[in-house]
């Protein structure tokens, strides 16, 4: 697991415990939306605050929608985004 993959996971599981989902097991494949977590509108903008306060950009900000967790650790590890070490 790189460090982006351990960071974003851990970002994804403090909103879900937030949300009362501390129960769904979140992996790379995992849907953001539907029967994967579940997010709605509001926990989606509140994942990409988080993501944006941790790296300093997010993938919403720069009008990708991603669709899975793994989708949000590869914006990050594929250069689409300039983030700080």
């Amino acid at each position: 697991m790189t460090d982006f993959q351990g960071s974003i996971l851990s970002i994804v599981t403090t909103l879900l415990e937030r949300s009362d989902k501390g129960d769904l097991t979140v992996a790379l494949d995992t849907a953001i939306h539907g029967d994967g977590l579940g997010l709605d509108s509001l926990e989606t903008a509140e994942l990409s605050a988080m993501l944006e306060d941790e790296f300093g950009t997010d993938p919403f900000g720069a009008g990708l929608m991603p669709e899975t967790v793994g989708e949000i650790v590869d914006f990050y590890t594929e250069g689409e985004a300039s983030v700080p070490a």
